[in-house]
């Protein structure tokens, strides 16, 4: 990457795309210099267990994701953000296979609290550090429990 080329910036997240802690986070990577950033949706939708299942493939929970977060991300980021939905229902198998199609620089992973997030159960902001690109972590905040 020359100097004056944009960083690009693969954003990884699924239900927490829209998320003020996201937003924040790439208005702070796009005012920290130029970059160019990617919003990769792994499959929301529930795995079938037979790889010819007609569903197997079904994107369009994650289009819906798309469709949702993508302005808001263009503004933050002040220009166009890419965005793209993985086959891939597990969020590792799609960033990979993102990694393998175009090159980036850095991801930001954006997850869900450890409360509820499958993905921090699965350990994946650690085994996404072992690529080898800067990776920023963005946890989405949950609200307080309201008391009965």
């Amino acid at each position: 990457m020359e100097a004056s080329d944009p960083a690009r910036v693969l954003v990884v997240a699924n239900r927490t795309a829209a998320t003020p802690a996201l937003l924040e986070a790439v208005r702070k990577r796009a005012a920290a210099g130029p970059a160019e950033f990617f919003l990769l949706v792994p499959n929301p939708e529930a795995a079938e267990w037979h790889p010819l299942h007609p569903e197997q493939h079904d994107t369009s929970a994650g289009h819906a994701v798309l469709a949702l977060a993508l302005p808001l991300l263009d503004e933050v980021a002040r220009g166009h953000v890419g965005g793209g939905v993985s086959i891939r229902h597990d969020p590792m198998d799609a960033i990979e296979e993102a990694l393998a199609e175009r090159s980036f620089d850095e991801i930001i992973l954006s997850t869900l609290p450890s409360s509820v997030s499958r993905w921090l159960h699965l350990d994946l902001p650690r085994r996404v550090e072992h690529l080898g690109l800067p990776l920023t972590t963005v946890i989405a905040q949950g609200r307080a429990a309201v008391p009965a």
